[in-house]
């Protein structure tokens, strides 16, 4: 089924996003927390793909046996950074064949090792290059399901490149009319956010779903590690006033961080959402407590 329709079918959508494990134990580990989510009937499950492509076998791997032993479509994601045409084409063939119906175009980061990477060698410099080409692999038809739909990302904290707003909405078009068919957002503490980029997409003509991204606080490191990145996610007041002295009372902590993504999740949902996509940290708890919570399982 295109993800278009899968969308449309489930309103709102609810998925989850996981990241390859470095190890055995690891991956036995994450397959459970994937056994215990599949409960939650999920519209699919992303997997992310390491910076400069560090962990493609390990993406396939994961993608491949979620499609096999489990009933969640799979949508892997695929980065600009390091690639030729020739390997992007071998890994949209190698999904097509196996049954991905979906992937995620992204820029995606250079290798950690490398801070001073040039981008101006890459066949892809950004995504909208990607998105454009697995459009044409789509158009080849070389394979009986007709191709990908395509998912981008959307930003609505601002992206972290682009300062000026009405140029990144210029940017998010333009990869939508290049062929995207949803947008995924990254993380957001302040529904104002979320609503008010929404509202933004339609003046702009993008009417493609927009997809929440969510991600429960659990521990103080964990939020000190969010707001240290790039990005750096912003903590709206609510939130801080829910957290504030228990930093040594790790249940309650995690507890508290629960029952705000709870109530996130509750008035994005009230205001027609399209779907909730959940950073899960390849860990089922939080994520069930709030899907159970809301009556999504």
């Amino acid at each position: 089924m295109h993800i278009t329709e899968t969308l449309s079918n489930c309103t709102p959508s609810v998925s989850f996003e996981f990241f390859p494990p470095k190890s055995e134990l690891a991956a036995s580990e994450l397959f459970s927390v994937i056994k215990e989510l599949e409960a939650c009937s999920p519209s699919f499950v992303s997997v992310t793909y390491g910076a400069g492509g560090t962990t493609r076998d390990r993406t396939h791997q994961l993608v491949l046996k979620i499609l096999t032993e489990t009933s969640i479509p799979p949508v892997p994601h695929l980065t600009c950074v390091g690639h030729s045409h020739e390997e992007i084409d071998a890994i949209l063939d190698q999904y097509a064949s196996q049954g991905v119906h979906t992937v995620l175009a992204l820029r995606g980061d250079p290798p950690r090792d490398q801070p001073d990477y040039d981008r101006s060698g890459d066949a892809f410099r950004y995504a909208i290059d990607l998105v454009r080409f697995i459009r044409e692999f789509n158009e080849s038809s070389r394979h009986p399901q007709g191709g990908f739909g395509i998912g981008v990302a959307g930003f609505p904290e601002g992206h972290p490149e682009t300062p000026n707003r009405m140029l990144e909405m210029d940017h998010l078009k333009a990869k939508v009319d290049a062929g995207a068919d949803y947008i995924c957002t990254q993380l957001f503490f302040d529904n104002h956010d979320f609503l008010d980029f929404r509202e933004r997409c339609e003046l702009a003509g993008i009417s493609v779903p927009i997809i929440a991204g969510i991600m429960p606080i659990a521990t103080p490191s964990g939020m000190k590690r969010m707001a240290d990145l790039a990005a750096g996610a912003r903590f709206p007041a609510p939130l801080l006033k829910r957290v504030l002295g228990l930093e040594n009372s790790p249940a309650a902590f995690e507890a508290a961080g629960i029952d705000y993504a709870t109530e996130q999740c509750r008035e994005l949902i009230a205001n027609d959402v399209a779907g909730l996509h959940f950073y899960t940290l390849n860990k089922s708890g939080a994520t069930l407590v709030i899907t159970r919570h809301l009556g999504l399982v």
